[in-house]
């Protein structure tokens, strides 16, 4: 059968950790549908599956049927984990402009988004509304991450507290809370070579003292972005290519 070169990127799919290492890959569900229907794949076109864990087979279609697509692996192979590790914790935006962040700091790069309910965020994450908004931010760090190509898919964890945003910065290699009146340049600090970078974003109302403090003692530095004030949904992305272009990995 005739590999078929596509004209851009090939397509990646995500299947669970463990699925990568039969000579058939069978996509069905929601990432078989999307295969046969929306993206209409043809036999003999490639297309990539992930399990989102670093382990990557490039494949060809070799049948499609109304909602799966049958592809044979022609190769396997695993991307290490990226070094160091970047975390933002974002406090919540309103209205779509958290699944915004998400989305974009997944295509940059960023390794984990966890949702933070800073004092003043004006969206409250409660019962059953919170935990819609996380399965949204959980599912556009999933297709950002297809979209972007990636192997790892971002962490997206529960809601956070300040007691446990205090506790992330207290065990990172690195934290940072960005602040547009901070002495030092995000651009100008040392990083690690490795560990985990943990960056606080807060929202639009400004982190209160009390937080800044807390924040503090957990050993977190501050740190201003640049002569401009972003919006907190965009401002974990520019900080997050910032940073990236600090380490090895950009």
């Amino acid at each position: 059968m005739e590999w078929l070169a596509p004209v851009a990127g090939p397509p990646v799919f995500l299947v669970p950790p463990g699925s990568l290492d039969a000579e058939v890959i069978t996509l069905s569900g929601p990432e078989g549908h999307h295969a046969a229907a929306v993206r209409r794949l043809r036999p003999g076109e490639r297309a990539d599956v992930s399990d989102g864990a670093g382990t990557i087979a490039e494949c060809a279609v070799l049948s499609v049927d109304r909602d799966s697509v049958a592809l044979s692996v022609r190769s396997v192979h695993t991307v290490p984990a990226p070094e160091p590790r970047i975390t933002v914790v974002q406090a919540l935006p309103k209205g779509d402009r958290g699944e915004l962040a998400v989305e974009l700091m997944t295509e940059v790069g960023v390794d984990a988004v966890i949702p933070w309910a800073a004092q003043r965020c004006v969206v409250r994450w409660q019962g059953d509304r919170g935990e819609r908004a996380l399965a949204k931010w959980r599912a556009t760090a999933r297709e950002a991450a297809k979209q972007s190509r990636r192997a790892w898919l971002p962490e997206v964890p529960a809601l956070a507290s300040l007691a446990d945003v205090a506790k992330r910065a207290s065990d990172a290699a690195c934290a940072v809370v960005l602040e547009a009146d901070a002495a030092a340049a995000l651009s100008h600090l040392t990083l690690p070579d490795q560990g985990e970078i943990v960056l606080v974003v807060g929202p639009e109302g400004g982190i209160t003292p009390a937080e800044r403090a807390a924040l503090g003692e957990a050993g977190a530095v501050e740190a201003r972005l640049g002569p401009t004030v972003l919006r907190t949904s965009t401002a974990g992305a520019a900080a997050a290519a910032v940073l990236l272009t600090r380490t090895s990995r950009w």
